[in-house]
């Protein structure tokens, strides 16, 4: 064994530069997976150590217990508690101060009349408190709120709504209120609670535009006396809590807090690079395999002449696979290092892109840089295991022979088990797909298929080549057909070369097709939903934005050139014990605006005890019309509701309809996030969208939009997750194209004779790096077309089985323009990664090369 690994390491000082392409493999992707996980770790840390210090003056808090949560919603809706509870709560012993907490949307209008924030993070609006260990935002400038109008506004709002103190700006609340700044306010030391916004209003002010009547609060917070310990003081107020009311401990609070910020944010971001990095790691698999393969293969007679002399196969086998661990673990701690740089970097970048970084140092824990390092190591010696068997198994007698045939394309089982691979794959996401809708078989049926695409690579490599390389043999003459067969002569080696660019073109052409077919869907829903002429809505998506006031859809209605205008409201319910969001509209209007297909039983007859339901939930409750189904508010008051009409559509208009009358008894602070008006005939779209926005201006200046552009702006989200998407995958590309270039500079090292005797019969070195480019263009094109390929198939599995599996309808969708620019960056890449392998074999001196054994 210490042969094999003097051997080794002899090996690695003589022929480093082989590894070079492995070596940045694996630092790239451990680098990537080892800065996602440091990041996490330390935005958790600085959220938690942000929240202790903005809530460190809170040692309870009074809140309703009643909490109803939504589908795809993290955090539940509680009712309000009423704002008398404050003097039951100070005579309790223990308790040295209490204060309301009214919280509610509220969206800051900028200098430049845009509002600020809201594209996802809340806008928040509240009541000052005067008691600051109390209140979680400190004073940072100027002074508190004293008279109706006035307000603080978090430092970080400020800033991007350039706002300053003396300023007068509008606050959506969702009505427009006229409001002069103050003074400017930090939360837990910063500018802000992440991209959250904060505007802090008088007492009055938030009961008058933040809750249903005065008297009520989100909740209550509690500050205890000397020697009081926070369970203490919980204990302490239990009891003399009326019922539906609860108290927790300000540590909880904070926590949960923290929680909603990880749930909301952090946890998905880091799930996303996680994923990002996995796919890195794979496409790495393949590159480092291709290395080590290729290695091996031209080490054969070094191999065999170590047989003949008494080398047994572990050793030989130990050899490589100790080179395999020398390159893993320098280039996994190098990657340790690189990710702490690269989280560091982020911390530095975040606050300059908008998103303020938690102040404090990195937190790296032994998770973050075992688990990256450990993965590291795994994926190198996995990748390297079999080439390392293939060299153990080398027979003496191959020292005698003067090259090895390469027949990995011509292996019948290889096509067999491709074959059955693939049809196994096939019928898996036909069933998970069509017969039985399920994610997880649909899941299957995508491994199964990239799984068979790997093992037919090189299998379909030689007909693939000859067919993209036919058009090079007249276009480039004797160098591309020479290029052609080179690419050709070991089509393992270049199926697998290709297999690192294909996963990544793959992987980009799935998330190209969901976009685009979210987008159709999108465009589809709009169309057959949305019968109006032109929409109102905020520029918001998630929970940001303040809504818009629903006294804007009767200022409409009432003008001459509107026919018909009616809002959608947003409420929340348990239905037979199940949390649902309910469309609190008028019935009547909606079914003029909206195309909800056809209609059992009155959408007019609903009144204060009547409710709309689909047809899909009609059938899942086992309801109709005329039936009762109970509905359970967040005020703890169970109604039954009769079911009045069963609709068709449910796309925009949602599950269930209830009337504002019947909404009303429930509701804290009312909004719009939708107002769809149709003009009357006659109107065209340019005079009655100039009419809708004269209105719309005394209610905060909310976005008008046609159809069409409605449609688009709904879906800008997906172009924006696109982006990120493709910034992340360039990971996965450049970890290709080093492996490409790897190929190439190890091909170019066993050609040396070779080229040499082609540059002796008169090829230039124009054509000889002609030559190696066009080779590389051949292997990437042949990875491109195979993950087109592949990633179209497995979006169209993605489309069809989210559309099985949930109540919505997709529409699957191919982006010609969109693949197209792919597969030209594809080929782009292809070309890069032959520059330095061209150039390198170019400067080859002829005679040494020609001489070369």
């Amino acid at each position: 064994m210490n042969a094999a690994l003097r051997l080794s390491l002899s090996s690695l000082r003589g022929h480093g530069r082989r590894f070079a392409g492995t070596f940045f493999a694996v630092f790239l992707g451990v680098a990537f997976l080892a800065g996602t996980l440091v990041m996490g770790d330390t935005l958790r840390a600085g959220f938690d150590t942000m929240f202790g210090e903005a809530t460190e003056g809170t040692d309870a808090v009074v809140r309703s217990a009643n909490v109803i949560t939504t589908p795809g919603e993290s955090q539940g809706v509680r009712a309000p508690v009423g704002t008398a509870l404050v003097e039951t709560i100070e005579r309790v012993p223990g308790v040295a101060a209490a204060a309301p907490d009214i919280q509610g949307a509220g969206q800051l209008v900028g200098s430049d009349g845009r509002p600020v924030g809201g594209q996802g993070p809340p806008t928040l609006a509240g009541n000052w408190i005067g008691d600051p260990k109390l209140n979680a935002y400190r004073l940072a400038e100027g002074r508190a709120p004293s008279k109706s109008g006035e307000v603080v506004v978090n430092r970080g709002a400020a800033k991007k709504g350039r706002l300053k103190i003396g300023d007068t700006t509008v606050l959506r609340t969702p009505d427009p209120v006229r409001v002069t700044i103050v003074g400017l306010a930090t939360f837990g030391g910063e500018d802000g609670m992440a991209q959250v916004t904060f505007t802090g209003m008088t007492r009055a002010d938030a009961e008058k535009y933040l809750t249903a009547k005065p008297g009520e609060a989100t909740g209550i917070r509690v500050r205890a006396g000397p020697g009081v310990g926070q369970e203490e003081l919980v204990s302490a107020l239990t009891p003399v809590l009326p019922k539906g009311v609860e108290a927790i401990t300000g540590q909880e609070s904070a926590q949960e807090n923290t929680d909603m910020i990880s749930s909301r944010f952090l946890t998905l971001f880091t799930t996303l690079l996680l994923v990002f990095s996995g796919i890195a790691l794979l496409v790495a698999t393949f590159s480092i395999h291709n290395t080590f393969a290729i290695v091996v293969a031209q080490r054969t007679r070094e191999n065999a002449l170590l047989r003949a002399l008494g080398a047994s196969r572990r050793q030989v086998t130990a050899s490589t696979l100790a080179e395999a661990s020398a390159v893993a673990v320098t280039a996994s701690a190098a990657g340790i290092a690189g990710g702490t740089g690269i989280a560091a970097g982020l911390q530095a970048l975040f606050p300059a892109i908008g998103f303020p970084f938690p102040e404090g140092g990195l937190v790296i824990s032994g998770l973050s840089v075992l688990l990256p390092f450990c993965v590291g190591v795994v994926v190198c010696l996995g990748s390297a295991l079999l080439p390392a068997a293939r060299a153990g198994r080398t027979a003496p007698l191959a020292a005698l022979r003067e090259t090895a045939v390469d027949e990995s394309g011509a292996s019948r089982t290889r096509a067999a088990v491709g074959g059955g691979l693939a049809a196994l794959s096939v019928g898996v996401t036909l069933t998970g797909v069509l017969l039985t809708p399920s994610l997880w078989l649909a899941g299957l049926g995508a491994v199964l298929a990239l799984a068979s695409f790997v093992v037919l690579g090189p299998v379909a490599s030689s007909a693939a080549v000859r067919v993209l390389g036919a058009p090079l043999d007249r276009l480039r003459g004797v160098t591309g057909s020479l290029a052609r067969r080179n690419a050709l002569r070991s089509p393992g080696r270049t199926a697998a070369t290709a297999g690192a660019l294909m996963i990544g073109v793959a992987v980009v052409s799935l998330f190209t097709v969901f976009g685009a077919s979210l987008k159709a869907t999108m465009d589809r829903t709009v169309s057959h939903s949305f019968a109006g002429d032109v929409a109102v809505s905020t520029p918001s998506f998630g929970a940001g934005g303040s809504g818009l006031s629903p006294r804007l859809a009767p200022a409409l209605a009432r003008q001459p050139a509107v026919e018909h205008a009616v809002g959608l409201g947003r409420g929340v319910a348990e239905v037979d014990g199940e949390g649902r969001a309910l469309t609190v509209t008028d019935p009547v209007t909606l079914g003029e605006v909206f195309d909800l297909g056809h209609v059992r039983g009155s959408l007019g007859g609903l009144g204060t005890d009547g409710i709309a339901i689909t047809r899909q939930e009609a059938a899942r409750r086992h309801l109709d019309t005329g039936d009762t189904t109970r509905l359970t508010f967040t005020d703890g008051r169970r109604v039954n509701f009769t079911v009045r009409a069963v609709y068709g559509r449910s796309e925009l208009v949602g599950d269930y309809v209830i009337t504002r009358a019947a909404w009303a008894p429930h509701r804290t602070q009312d909004a719009d996030t939708l107002v769809a008006v149709a003009f009357e005939d006659g109107v065209s779209t340019a005079d009655g969208k100039a009419v809708v926005r004269k209105v719309a201006e005394r209610y905060g200046s909310p976005e008008v939009q046609t159809r069409d552009e409605y449609a688009r702006s709904s879906a800008a989200g997906i172009d924006m997750m696109l982006t990120l998407v493709y910034a992340l995958l360039a990971l996965a590309v450049l970890i290709a194209l080093l492996g490409i270039a790897n190929t190439l500079t190890l091909a170019i090292h066993e050609r040396t004779r070779e080229l040499g005797l082609l540059r002796a019969v008169g090829q230039t070195r124009a054509q000889l790096r002609a030559m190696v480019r066009w080779e590389s263009v051949l292997v990437a094109a042949f990875g491109t077309a195979g993950g087109l390929a592949l990633g179209a198939f497995l979006g169209w599995v993605l489309v069809e089985a989210s559309d099985g599996a949930s109540d919505s309808s997709f529409a699957f969708a191919l982006p010609p323009l969109r693949l197209a620019v792919v597969a030209l960056v594809g080929l782009a890449a292809g070309a890069l990664a032959g520059l330095r392998p061209a150039r390198r074999a170019a400067r080859l001196d002829v005679l040494r090369a020609i001489a070369t054994e």
